[in-house]
């Protein structure tokens, strides 16, 4: 029998300060904090996506699903998701008429599409697909959105938004991340309930931040980032059981390889807010390190497009917003650019 430490609520817990009804002063002070806060950091975000393609007109063509082998991503020239055959380089034959996303990603005949609304305080809808692409649920949260998984089976999915902020390398941000389990659908708002333990003792923080869920085969165990005090944790967590520990520092944005024995993920080398990470790929049974050939500094949560290969993110040349790029897993080999002009990259198939 499986005992719950404590269950993830739908919303603030029963009796929390969250809870209690707040009276119209406090209400209209909330909402103006929020709103001085949320300016600031998605000020330029929603200048620069007012001038993005007809958000209504976001769902894909009806010859556009989910077939592989091909690498599906987003091509930001258009805000769509477009596919190319898998193994071909930048001058593969592009298929266009995905849905409008900011963020995707696929996996067990499902997808999962973050779509922004901007505004002065801007929402994010996360919407999940089905094989032929076609809508069969959709969640609205505050925020911006950063970062899209789905577990192989394509029964798990969570999602993470900036709520304040909108970028990982300052300062002054702050995260949510959902889980949702499409078996039972039932939806986890934020991971932040789920008991913590970093060091071996329970560990409580109001700042406590997780983002980039990746998860393993069993749909059951799941990793994570979490930030607090001003560092970052590899965090690894259970949802029958409810509870999440630290495995080590200086770990962001881990992405679970299909062989689930290895974990991609960034790590902190330098100061420089222009290049603070590198990427890295951990043995979860050694704990050994690996930084991997690509030494420029990536903002992104890599994919695995295979056991021995990941793909990811880098501003593009020739003023592209970005081009997607794959390098050896095991610290070999150089950078290869597959896509020029893309984002958010997943294999299907």
């Amino acid at each position: 029998m499986t005992i719950r430490l404590r269950r993830p609520t739908l919303g603030p817990e029963s009796g929390s300060a969250a809870a209690r009804p707040l009276g119209r002063r406090a209400r209209a002070a909330v909402l103006a904090a929020a709103v001085v806060l949320l300016a600031g950091g998605s000020t330029g975000y929603a200048l620069h996506a007012a001038h993005r393609p007809n958000r209504q007109q976001g769902a894909a063509d009806a010859s556009f699903t989910l077939a592989g082998p091909a690498l599906y991503f987003r091509d930001p020239a258009t805000g769509r998701v477009a596919h190319q055959p898998a193994g071909s380089g930048p001058g593969g034959a592009r298929t266009s008429g995905g849905p409008v996303c900011d963020r995707f990603y696929a996996a067990g005949g499902n997808a999962l599409c973050l779509r922004a609304e901007p505004g002065v305080l801007p929402k994010t809808y996360a919407i999940v697909l089905d094989q032929r692409l076609r809508e069969v649920r959709r969640t609205t949260v505050p925020g911006i959105p950063t970062r899209a998984r789905v577990s192989v089976s394509g029964n798990m999915l969570s999602w993470t938004v900036f709520a304040t902020g909108d970028s990982y390398a300052t300062t002054g941000f702050s995260t949510r991340t959902a889980v949702l389990d499409l078996r039972t659908g039932y939806l986890v708002k934020s991971l932040e309930e789920i008991p913590l333990t970093i060091n071996g003792a329970r560990y409580h923080s109001p700042d406590v931040n997780y983002w980039g869920a990746t998860f393993a085969h069993d749909d059951d165990r799941f990793y994570a980032t979490v930030s607090t005090k001003g560092r970052t944790y590899l965090v690894e967590g259970h949802m029958t059981d409810w509870s999440a520990r630290a495995l080590r520092e200086n770990a962001e944005c881990p992405s679970l390889s299909p062989d689930n024995t290895r974990i991609a993920f960034k790590k902190k080398v330098s100061d420089d807010p222009a290049a603070p990470w590198r990427l890295y790929v951990l043995d979860l049974r050694t704990m050994r390190e690996t930084p991997l050939a690509e030494t420029r500094g990536v903002d992104d949560q890599a994919a695995w497009t295979d056991d021995g290969t990941v793909a990811y993110a880098l501003p593009g040349a020739d003023g592209r917003a970005s081009d997607i790029w794959t390098v050896p897993a095991d610290g070999t080999g150089t950078p290869r650019m597959v896509v020029a002009g893309g984002s958010s990259p997943v294999m299907v198939g």
